[in-house]
């Protein structure tokens, strides 16, 4: 395994204490290379980065993904937020905050992706 894969493997154990075997497991059955890539290119490289701490890049992460429509990878990324000490409240706001650039429907729908997640979950504790 590469210094980049292991890195970007540590990383997501810091924000899901836990790789996400069950995502890569189902893209690997059929590309192999691009599972690894999905691990090596924005955790091993770019997560890992020392210019933003990983609860600014889970900011950016879940803007972006509310913003395109992502759905699934943006539950995945509140998840992330939440682990590297985004409150409720903040995700919220921030996923509001998306209808100014990207419009009502992209802020109500990613809302309403997530809403289990953001409805249920206790607040988080600041980290980094």
């Amino acid at each position: 395994m590469s210094d980049r894969y292991l890195r970007g493997v540590e990383i997501l154990q810091r924000l899901h204490g836990h790789p996400l075997e069950k995502v890569t497991n189902a893209v690997a059955e059929i590309a192999p290379d691009f599972a690894r890539m999905t691990i090596e290119f924005p955790f091993g490289d770019l997560y890992s980065r020392d210019a933003a701490c990983l609860r600014t890049r889970e900011i950016a992460a879940v803007s972006a993904l509310a913003a395109i429509g992502a759905h699934p990878q943006l539950r995945v990324h509140i998840e992330a937020a939440r682990s590297a000490g985004c409150t409720r409240e903040e995700l919220i706001e921030i996923l509001m905050q998306v209808s100014i650039y990207a419009g009502f429907p992209a802020a109500l729908n990613a809302l309403a992706a997530c809403h289990d997640l953001l409805a249920t979950q206790p607040r988080a504790q600041a980290a980094e």
